[in-house]
C-alpha cells in the first residue's frame, strides 16, 4: 500500500443550522476587529450577514465587491480597508470566489508586496498572514479547506493562485442551509465542481488511500445527488449530501491537489468571465476520454461510480451531463482566442496528472472541447 502524509489543520464544523454556536466558540480567532467578504450583496439581502454580524463578538468592517473571478484591484481594496481599520482576522463568507478573495485578503494586509506579485512569482504567504474563518454558501470549492487562493488579473490575462499552509483556513463553518435557495445554473455548476475534485484528485499521481476513499465517497454522492437536484431544487437532503461531498473534498484538495481540467479552466474563465464550474463542464468529455488511455482502471470507476451508462468514456460522461441539461462546449461560453492561445496562458504543475506527459495535449483537450 502506497504511503502517505496527511495535514488537517483546519478546526471544521458542518451540519444545518451551525454557524451561531461555531463563531461565537471561535471567537477567541475572530478577534475584536474582523473583515468580512461577500461576493455582491445577495448574502445582505437575505439577512445573512447582518445574522452573522449580530452573532460575532467583534467589530465588522464588510467588503462586498468580489466577483465571480476575484480580481487583483478588488483584493486590493479590500486590503486598503483591512489595514485603514486594523483588523486582525478576515472572514470569507460565500462560494469560493468570497473564501479565495479573503485568503487573499489576509495575505495581503500584512504584506507590502503587491498582491498581484504573488501570482506572477508564485510567492509563498508570510508567516503572519492573518486568520482566515471560512464559511461556504455554495456546494462545489472545497475552498474552506484547500491551502490555495484562486484570483484574477483581468489586466494581465492571469488566473493563478496563490498558495500555501498559511492560506488554509483556520476554521471552517459549513452549513447546508446556506445552499438551499441556490438556482439551478450555480447548483449545478458548483456541484460539477465537486465531482471535478473527486475525479481528478483520483486519477492524480499524488493519490493515496485515504484521498482514494474520500473521492469514491464523494462521487458516489454526487452522481445520487445532483441528478436530484437537476429535477428538483428544493430536495433538501440531496443539497446536504453535497455540502458533504463538497467539504471532504476539501481535503483532497489541500493533500493531493487537481489534474489538467482544473489548470485548463482558468484561461477559459479568464477571457469569458465565466465560472469555474462551467469552464470545467466544457472541458470534462474530452479529458475523460484522453484520461481513459493513461488511466483507464481508474476512469473506468469513476463512471460506474457516478452511475453513467454503458459505452465508451467520452460517451459516459457526455450522456449524463445531457441527462441534467447541464452540457456545453468552451464557444457556449463566449468568445475564446485560437487553442494554441489558449494553452499558452495555461500555467502551474501539470506533472499531478499522467496525461500532461502526452505531446500536444493541452491543444488537443482545448480543440476537443471547443
Amino acid at each position: 500500500m502506497k504511503s502517505y502524509q496527511l495535514s488537517m489543520t483546519t478546526r471544521t464544523y458542518f451540519g444545518n443550522k451551525c454557524v451561531e454556536e461555531a463563531v461565537k466558540k471561535e471567537n477567541s480567532v475572530i478577534g475584536s476587529r474582523t473583515l468580512l467578504l461577500t461576493t455582491g450583496s445577495v448574502l445582505k439581502d437575505l439577512g445573512f450577514v447582518d445574522e452573522l454580524v449580530s452573532w460575532l463578538d467583534s467589530e465588522v468592517f464588510y467588503y462586498d465587491k468580489v466577483t465571480a473571478n476575484p480580481d487583483v484591484a478588488e483584493i486590493r481594496e479590500a486590503i486598503k480597508l483591512g489595514r485603514e481599520n486594523h483588523v486582525d482576522s478576515v472572514i470569507g463568507f460565500g462560494g469560493g470566489s468570497a473564501i479565495d478573495a479573503a485568503k487573499a485578503t489576509a495575505v495581503g494586509i500584512v504584506s507590502y508586496i503587491d498582491i498581484e506579485e504573488y501570482l506572477i512569482k508564485g510567492l509563498t504567504p508570510p508567516d503572519d498572514t492573518l486568520p482566515i474563518i471560512a464559511i461556504p454558501t455554495t456546494s462545489g470549492t472545497g475552498a474552506e479547506l484547500s491551502k490555495g487562493a484562486i484570483i484574477s488579473s483581468r489586466e494581465k490575462k492571469i488566473k493563478s493562485g496563490i498558495r500555501g499552509e498559511k492560506v488554509t483556513p483556520a476554521v471552517a463553518i459549513v452549513d447546508p442551509t446556506y445552499t438551499f435557495k441556490l438556482p439551478f445554473t450555480v447548483t449545478m455548476e458548483t456541484g460539477f465542481d465537486v465531482f471535478a475534485h473527486a475525479a481528478e484528485s483520483y486519477c492524480a499521481v499524488k493519490a493515496d488511500p485515504f484521498s482514494e476513499m474520500l473521492s469514491e465517497k464523494s462521487i458516489k454522492i454526487v452522481g445520487e445527488a445532483l441528478p436530484r437536484l437537476a429535477k428538483n431544487l428544493d430536495d433538501h437532503e440531496a443539497r446536504e449530501m453535497m455540502s458533504f461531498a463538497s467539504h471532504i473534498m476539501g481535503y483532497n484538495l489541500k493533500n493531493i491537489g487537481n489534474c489538467l481540467p482544473h489548470r485548463l479552466q482558468y484561461p477559459i474563465g479568464v477571457v469569458t468571465e465565466t465560472s469555474h464550474g462551467a469552464g470545467l463542464i466544457a472541458l470534462y468529455p474530452a479529458w475523460i476520454k484522453h484520461e481513459s488511455t493513461v488511466n483507464p482502471t481508474r476512469i473506468t470507476q469513476i463512471l460506474d461510480w457516478l452511475g453513467c451508462e454503458e459505452g465508451q468514456p467520452y460517451d459516459r460522461i457526455r450522456k449524463w451531463l445531457d441527462r441534467m441539461n447541464i452540457s456545453r462546449n468552451i464557444t457556449d461560453l463566449g468568445k475564446v482566442p485560437s487553442a494554441e492561445k489558449l494553452a499558452d496562458m495555461v500555467s502551474g504543475n501539470l506533472k499531478n496528472d499522467k496525461l500532461a506527459d502526452v505531446e500536444n495535449i493541452i491543444v488537443t483537450l482545448y480543440k476537443e472541447s471547443m
